[in-house]
């Protein structure tokens, strides 16, 4: 076996991957990045999204005298000339159109003799689609050659040999492989191969039954003994569950072979037992991905279990069964009767689904597909007519709309308590089991209930295997800086008496600074949080980690944004949409545009999820709940004044006259933690126009920053300094401009305070800094406290005053941490 051989990857695309030409460019750019890296590939294609449907419904047609078939024919080949337009250009275009032309007409008059002899027997059926993987993976070889990867077309009929069970046949494996070897050996090309299809030893066409293309991918992988095979589909792998059903599903990302066959018996769609047949033989990994988010890393599956994995590794039904029962003091102690019941049911080509049986022998169910029913009861009938009419056993019973779901996880057998846990969640939400099954390998425990049950049940159940009883919020944290590295450690010393006393456990599992970025699924170890990121080898990258913690999918997810930066908020829509909680310190998204501010909003209603940025305007203090509660409970606000800056309330309750100099009290401000980075966003009024915009929005007005009148307090040289370093150099210059101003108030007995203002009913919104005297609320301010005063209809007289500390690490990432506790209280219900 050559070595390129051994490293092949046998790669298969199904028909909504390649339904337009638009998503075929999109699957090209997947393989050129494959080719680019140097990967050997193979690839196998199925038909064109609904053109296998369309091949069926012409050749019915045909049978069935319609001369409908021609422009559904028609339709056909122009579905296919109009891709090869779009796919292929230059000289080769013409060439591909025209050999094109020529197959459809074999097709053509394929169907012209059907309609002549008004039949279309197994064998013609095959032939007939057939021309869906044969005509799509023929321009898909042209457009690959088109962007520079040197791909050939591969009919499987010259490969895949099979008998002439039309329809569904089986592989010769024996012949099959031999010829798979020496083909690729002889065209060391990328292979591009017709999925569904093969042929007997006479070149005579057939299709491989349901899954075929699936199948094809994994029958060139046996025979090359390949790497890998990747089967790219329309979904991000194989999910814990069914997600029209448990919309909390996700992603499976490991199984074994023995898990994924029985999620595919119980019907998941993304994969199909016989798929998995020679993979499981030739032990050859399975990769399942998703063409429209190939960044995903979708599921993989191999032989080896993962012992760390969930007891149980995904949840899955049958939509519709039958339930059948024999049963009769006659059947006790009489061998065969089981070889008799399924002996018939096998005589008639009747599949079971689950069997299960009592100690008692007094009775056998099974379960089956519900069109079969009538004629299973009518073969169990004839077998036992005998015993029937003697009254050793009952007439069969059938019972309808049942519907099995089964648990299905190779680690179930080493964990005692499954069954209990099981059947204890199905009985708390109301879910009577008809009937239960589990094999000795506990690998599957599986139970009948009411179709209507169905969703109700593996919810429940989902619930029960997948979320603990304790509610996992998972955190991901972007700036662990003065805010976020207080955070963690507040995180870190609460989270036993959340957990104990709120069934609350916060696990941070994923942090980055401007360096590099950390994940654990797990939780990342608080105690050491600050060695493990700076050891981490993945180099930050915001797009990245926003995408890895979507990657994730994690229930619970918290987005926490610890920074100040304009990049992060531009991911917050993405976030949101994505289902994931916001919590967040950093004013910029909803400072910014007012149509931002709204579709934000918007989104976080609309999804459902928690948008809380309480810490914008008053850092721990409880300013916008107290303005929402105010509105929410029919009072109509009048006006709002505020200092909404912690730092500019530490600045000027600190500068006095004849005391430190303003430049020295500024510098002391930043070391403290309590400006933003850059000084001048809260000295020149920026930071507290943000504020007050806020609030503004908050009570209904739709003003912009342009709309908000400040008053600046800075020189113009130090205002504009290049850099923060110049800023403070020109802020020197200016102390004697500062001690004069604090001098004139001190004279008239006032304070300096910046003070913004809200006039509900006029819409004026200004910033400046003011003398007030000792009447007024906010000449009494001390320290870094902020103070803002509501005056509304219910407190005209007396306004609302919220006092507090404005700044600082500790109340700023307290106010934080509480709004992630909310967030997973209403999680939680």
């Amino acid at each position: 076996m050559s070595i390129i051989t051994k490293s092949m990857k046998v790669l298969k695309f199904g028909g909504s991957s390649v339904g337009t030409p638009e998503r075929i460019n999109g699957l090209i750019e997947i393989l050129k990045s494959y080719y680019s890296r140097g990967d050997h590939f193979t690839v196998v294609f199925s038909a064109f999204s609904g053109v296998t449907d369309s091949l069926l419904d012409m050749s019915s047609k045909a049978a069935a005298g319609d001369e409908g078939w021609r422009a559904s024919f028609e339709g056909f080949a122009k579905r296919h000339q109009d891709a090869i337009a779009e796919l292929v250009s230059g000289k080769e275009q013409a060439q591909i159109a025209a050999d094109m032309e020529r197959s459809h007409q074999s097709l053509a008059n394929m169907l012209s003799g059907i309609f002549l002899v008004r039949e279309a027997s197994p064998r013609m059926m095959d032939y007939v689609v057939s021309f869906g993987e044969r005509s799509s993976s023929f321009i898909i070889a042209a457009a690959l050659r088109q962007a520079g990867i040197p791909a050939s077309f591969l009919d499987a009929r010259k490969v895949i040999r099979t008998n002439d069970a039309f329809q569904n046949a089986k592989v010769d494996f024996a012949v099959t492989n031999p010829l798979i070897k020496e083909y690729y050996a002889q065209h060391p090309d990328v292979q591009v191969v017709t999925g569904f299809i093969g042929a007997t030893p006479e070149g005579i066409t057939t299709t491989l039954g349901r899954g075929g293309s699936d199948y094809t991918a994994a029958i060139i992988a046996a025979g090359l003994d390949a790497a890998a095979i990747e089967i790219w589909t329309d979904v991000d792998g194989v999910l814990t569950a069914d997600p029209r059903k448990v919309k909390k599903a996700f992603t499976i990302p490991k199984m074994t072979y023995a898990e994924a066959m029985e999620m595919s018996h119980f019907g998941a769609k993304v994969i199909y037992p016989p798929t998995l047949q020679p993979a499981l033989q030739k032990r050859i990994p399975l990769f399942i991905k998703n063409t429209f988010n190939p960044g995903f890393e979708g599921t993989y599956i191999t032989d080896k279990r993962d012992p760390s994995g969930h007891a149980v590794t995904g949840i899955s039904s049958i939509n519709k069964v039958a339930m059948l029962t024999l049963q009769g003091g006659g059947m006790f102690g009489v061998p065969g009767i089981a070889g008799r019941l399924f002996g018939s049911l096998a005589s008639a080509g009747i599949s079971v689904i689950l069997i299960t049986q009592g100690s008692s022998e007094h009775s056998i169910t099974f379960a089956i597909p519900p069109e079969v029913a009538k004629k299973a009861k009518q073969q169990v009938a004839a077998e036992f007519e005998y015993e029937i009419e003697k009254g050793m056993v009952e007439p069969l019973k059938v019972e309808a709309d049942l519907s099995v779901i089964a648990i299905i996880g190779e680690n179930m057998r080493f964990r005692p308590g499954i069954a209990g846990r099981m059947f204890q969640a199905l009985g708390k939400n109301g879910v009577n089991v008809v009937a239960i099954a589990q094999g000795s390998s506990e690998l599957n425990i599986s139970v009948v209930v009411a179709h209507a049950d169905e969703a109700k049940a593996m919810n429940a159940l989902h619930e029960a295997f997948f979320l603990s009883d304790t509610k996992e919020l998972h955190v991901f944290m972007v700036g662990v800086g003065l805010i976020g590295a207080t955070l963690i450690e507040q995180i870190r010393e609460q989270s036993a008496f959340l957990k104990e006393k709120r069934s609350l456990e916060l696990k941070i599992v994923g942090l980055t600074n401007s360096k590099t970025m950390l994940f654990e699924e797990d939780g990342i170890d608080l105690a050491n949080w600050k060695t493990l990121l700076s050891a981490s080898g993945e180099k930050a990258n915001l797009p990245g980690f926003v995408e890895r913690m979507k990657g994730l999918n994690l229930s619970n997810s918290i987005f926490v944004d610890n920074t100040a930066s304009e990049e992060v908020p531009r991911f917050y829509e993405a976030i949101l949409e994505s289902s994931i909680s916001i919590s967040t310190p950093n004013k910029i998204a909803t400072s910014s545009s007012y149509l931002q501010y709204q579709r934000l909003k918007g989104i976080a209603a609309r999804r459902g999820v928690p948008f809380l940025y309480e810490t914008n305007v008053g850092a721990g203090l409880p300013v916008i709940g107290t303005l929402e509660d105010l509105i929410t409970s029919g009072d109509r606000i009048l006006k709002i004044e505020g200092v909404l800056s912690g730092t500019m309330s530490f600045i000027f309750n600190k500068f006095k006259q004849g005391g430190e100099p303003f430049s020295a009290i500024v510098r002391e401000a930043k070391q403290l933690g309590y400006t933003e980075p850059d000084p001048r966003d809260d000295l020149g009024g920026a930071d507290v126009r943000r504020k007050l915009l806020i609030l503004a929005r908050e009570t209904g007005l739709p003003l912009e920053a342009a709309d908000v009148h400040i008053e600046s307090i800075l020189p113009k040289a130090a205002q504009d300094a290049p850099n923060v370093d110049a800023f403070f150099a020109e802020l020197e210059k200016a102390d004697a401009h500062f001690e004069k101003m604090a001098a004139d108030a001190a004279a008239d007995g006032k304070a300096l305070r910046m003070v913004a203002s809200l006039d509900k009913l006029t819409g004026q919104a200004t910033i400046g800094l003011r003398a007030v005297d000792a009447s007024h609320p906010f000449y009494s301010l001390s320290g870094s406290d902020n103070m803002i005063v509501f005056t509304t209809e219910r407190y005209k007289e007396r306004p609302l005053v919220v006092r507090g500390p404005g700044a600082g690490a500790a109340v700023t990432a307290a106010g934080v941490f509480a709004e992630v506790v909310r967030i997973g209280s209403y999680l939680g219900n």
